[in-house]
């Protein structure tokens, strides 16, 4: 396909002209199509109907748009798609990585006789810098200027290298640090709705698609975008102009019904929303939503929601375009013409919400939005919902299970050098961060108005709570600087710490090291607050064991109170100047004093300012300077950018299993093992293989940074694999972090020492877990140390939709048990693994057989089915990876 946006087949046939606003754009006319296939168009959900226009686009097979119809059928389908998004978008945690590749890739090119220049993106790419910021000061006026000093001065090799990818590489653009996001940049400015292409002197007009390499991606389907998170893996392959490869997928629609009551936010929302879902099991489905309803959400509240399709296991959680965005195109400074084009495109090609008509969906769910109830989210999932009510009652039955040893609530201990003491379920962390709320201005301002009425009340945060706020955009500081809100957070010690995702990734920076102290010396479960979208052990900080999601006019309140212990719904926060108790309804805003401030403070103005200069950056991002270069001139010696060696060695393609044979296991894990777990992006531990190596290299742990900003260089992410320090491999009863039983010498060790002794040998290895192995973020380092560690293959009894997607793209198989689970096969690590295909070829959904030879000799068989859904993802795995795939198609 090159990188022309549409085919040369039956699909031209479909182009017709329109006319808006005196511009001509051609358009693919689904209507005309599906009539022509007799589907009807209407009872399809939409997002269905924006894959239909892709697939009429850029493959126009009448086969494969009669698949649409066989899924009107069925209302779920076995059948491959191709689906082209119309642009990627990256973070720099997985991007830099990304670009890493490409750059590797041209060096792999190159050595095989090829021009270099081919590996390019062939769509828009857009790398957003954003997960880089830590927290470091905070609570001072200056702590902005501060963190971004040390981000700079921390990055600096990464930031040179973005800047050279933007200058190596075309279609490719950077956003500077310091400017949002990437989800609510996305949102607020890169986002078209209706995406617009010159080709051959006609300028086209089609759906805005992408993909991303950050599962939050879906934050955009707020506002009628379809796109979805995926691993650098495939985004790499969709740069270079490969289709991603997908099946049809089921569509749960979620009818809303009534109205948010009161007090009650999208926060709460959206983790009733995401407890219901997880519930139902919606992995790898799209879910859309409709109803009575949509009429009352803003698209900051459906983005709100849609962002949290990764923590309900969705595809997507997709909203059509109505009024609602239009209005929201307005508020956030489009182009006119453009505004224009969204809505008379949209409501042509049938894509424009329209109540009365319901489509036909796989399974439907129903909630009515006037039941809710203030919510937050812990302690270590986003679907684990409990009521403000019932959250201190939760955590003290909860606790025995999170300490190592003191669950006692009562002692509190003194912190040297502090007037005060601290215990089990205190409020070290409270932090308003992440996309997925400081995008929605009523509940930034809430939380605003909260410490308002707080500091009237002589109210004031305990002095443990280390407090921040980092909004996902420079509008939220226009906003709470305009309404005089921020004073009042200020004086809370929420002040403005950084533009990115800090506290949400990992990157919440230290604690005080008294703090620090007195929760290892007496094992306190201590906890962190924040208004993010993921809240998995060991994430945050590693001496928060409870981390809880809520929204940002909560956090302000657990500040204040410094315990989950306290029942903000019936204890009173403190005392007023009379000594008059002051409870939180005493202070939380009402929904009519958020939206009069709301009113009087938000503009378009601010928008069009703030995002004028997008790709500018501060002086210190335009002193980097850069030489444009084919190939990249690796520097050996770096610690952040390196050559990595996937392409050491390319075996010609096999489906041979041969090399899984008396396979030794690495580790066993159980359920939920999310791939914080697997490839942790915050914290480098001083006792880490990770930390040794970099020790090594002349680097001190005061400049470790985070294992995010290091996953350019392949040395200290496979040392990192596995190296969070609350994961737990069965094999090593009791014990936390990333070990594993040496079988070679029934030694106990980290999981890369174990794996490179393995390596030496030639021994295969595979891993066993549980349900849902991968769940979390969408990142690639998780298959691909899984793959340069040695492992041929995962063995679990569920996973993940993109960590699959990930194993699969670096040739690592993923199986799943059929009839019997984990804990049927008990397995203690000692077992040789042989996998066995009884066909010739590996096919999707392979059956294979499992062999496991025990120690006393004895052999179970097992069966198992191959997690490999398409022949495209087949090609992957016999090629070795995805990367190996382009290069041999670009060497020829």
């Amino acid at each position: 396909m090159g990188n022309r946006l549409f085919s040369d087949f039956k699909s031209l046939d479909y182009v017709k002209e329109i006319a808006i606003s005196g511009n001509i754009y051609r358009i693919f006319d689904i209507n005309k199509a599906a009539k022509d296939i007799d589907l009807e168009l209407k009872r399809l959900p939409y997002s269905l109907r924006i894959l239909f226009e892709n697939v009429l686009r850029i493959n126009g097979k009448k086969e494969s748009l009669l698949l649409f119809k066989q899924w009107l059928k069925n209302k779920k389908s076995d059948a491959e798609i191709p689906f082209m998004p119309a642009r990627v978008l990256m973070q720099d945690f997985s991007g830099v990585p990304a670009i890493v590749d490409l750059a590797a890739m041209r060096d792999a090119v190159k050595k095989r006789g090829g021009n270099p220049l081919k590996i390019n993106p062939l769509i828009p790419v857009d790398l957003v810098i954003d997960h880089s910021v830590q927290v470091d000061y905070y609570g001072t006026p200056n702590a902005f200027a501060e963190n971004v000093k040390m981000e700079v001065q921390r990055n600096i090799e990464r930031y040179r290298f973005s800047k050279w990818g933007q200058v190596a590489f075309d279609n490719f653009r950077v956003v500077p640090p310091g400017t949002g996001i990437c989800h609510q940049v996305n949102l607020e400015y890169l986002s078209k709705i209706v995406w617009t292409k010159e080709e051959d002197g006609t300028t086209f007009a089609y759906p805005d698609s992408l993909v991303g390499t950050d599962s939050h991606t879906t934050m955009v389907n707020g506002v009628g975008v379809l796109g979805w998170g995926v691993g650098g893996i495939e985004a790499e392959a969709a740069m270079l102009g490969q289709p991603l490869s997908m099946i049809l997928p089921e569509v749960i629609g979620v009818k809303l019904t009534g109205s948010l009551q009161g007090i009650i936010t999208a926060t709460d929302l959206v983790l009733t929303i995401t407890q219901m879902l997880r519930k139902k099991n919606v992995i790898g489905k799209f879910v859309e939503f409709y109803g009575e309803g949509l009429d009352s959400l803003s698209i900051a509240d459906r983005a709100t929601i849609s962002n949290m399709s990764p923590e309900f296991g969705a595809t997507c959680g997709f909203f059509p375009t109505d009024n609602e965005t239009i209005k929201y195109l307005h508020l956030t400074a489009r182009d006119l013409d453009r505004i224009r084009l969204v809505e008379e495109y949209n409501k042509l090609q049938s894509l424009w919400r329209e109540p009365a008509i319901i489509p036909e969906y796989t399974d439907i769910l129903e909630l009515d939005l006037t039941t809710l109830d203030t919510s937050l989210a812990g302690p270590k999932r986003p679907q684990d919902r409990t009521t403000l009510a019932n959250c201190a009652a939760s955590f003290k039955k909860q606790l025995p299970s999170l300490s190592k040893g003191n669950s006692d609530l009562e002692t509190k201990y003194p912190v040297p050098n502090t007037n005060f003491a601290i215990g089990n379920g205190d409020v070290v962390i409270a932090a308003i961060t992440s996309c997925t709320n400081t995008s929605n201005p009523s509940v930034m301002l809430a939380a605003g108005i909260l410490a308002k009425k707080a500091i009237k009340a002589g109210l004031s945060t305990k002095p443990w709570v280390k407090t921040s706020l980092a909004p996902g955009s420079q509008v939220v500081t226009e906003y709470l600087v305009k309404s005089g809100l921020q004073k009042y957070l200020d004086d809370l010690g929420f002040n403005l710490v950084g533009y990115g995702c800090t506290t949400c990734i990992g990157n919440s920076g230290p604690l005080k090291p008294e703090i620090e102290n007195t929760i290892i010396k007496n094992k306190l479960v201590a906890v962190s607050i924040l208004s993010g979208n993921r809240n998995f052990e060991g994430r945050i900080h590693p001496f928060t064991i409870a981390s809880y999601l809520a929204s940002p006019p909560l956090v302000v309140a657990y500040a204040l109170t410094g315990s989950i212990n306290i029942d903000l719904k019936h204890d009173f926060l403190g005392k007023d100047q009379n000594g008059k108790d002051i409870y939180l309804k005493d202070i939380w805003p009402s929904a009519q004093e958020v939206r009069k401030v709301l009113d009087e403070s938000l503009n378009a103005k601010m928008f069009k300012d703030k995002y004028n200069q997008v790709f500018i950056g501060d002086q210190e991002w335009q002193n980097i300077k850069v030489i444009k270069t084919d190939t990249y001139s690796w520097d050996k010696k770096s610690t952040y950018i390196n050559n990595p060696p996937f392409f050491e060695e390319f075996p010609e393609p096999s489906d041979d299993l041969q090399n899984i044979k008396s396979a030794r296991i690495l580790a066993i894990f159980g359920d939920s093992v999310t791939t914080d777990h697997i490839s942790p992006a915050g914290n480098i531990s001083k006792t880490s293989p990770a930390a040794k190596y970099l020790i090594e290299q002349g680097i001190e742990p005061k400049d470790f940074n985070s294992y995010g900003s290091r996953r350019g260089n392949h040395e200290v992410m496979l040392r990192g694999a596995f190296a969070n320090s609350r994961i737990k491999n069965l094999m090593c009863d009791g014990i936390e972090g990333g070990v594993t039983i040496n079988q070679l010498n029934k030694q106990q060790m980290s999981i890369y020492d174990a794996a490179m002794a393995y390596k030496e040998q030639a021994i295969p290895l595979v891993i066993f877990a549980g349900k849902e192995y991968g769940c979390g973020s969408s990142r690639d380092w998780a298959a691909k140390a899984t793959n340069l560690l040695g492992v041929k293959a995962v063995i679990a009894e569920s996973f993940e939709r993109i960590h699959r997607s990930n194993l699969v793209g670096m040739g690592v198989l993923p199986l799943i048990l059929v009839n019997c689970t984990l804990q049927d096969l008990k397995l203690n690590g000692a077992e040789y693994i042989t996998l066995q295909n009884s066909n010739k070829e590996i096919k999707p959904y392979n059956k294979l057989n499992c062999i496991i030879e025990r120690k006393d000799g004895t052999i179970d068989t097992v069966e198992l089915i191959l997690q490999v859904f398409t022949d495209s993802e087949i090609n992957y795995i016999q090629c070795g990876s995805i990367m190996h795939l382009v290069v041999r198609n670009f060497s020829k």
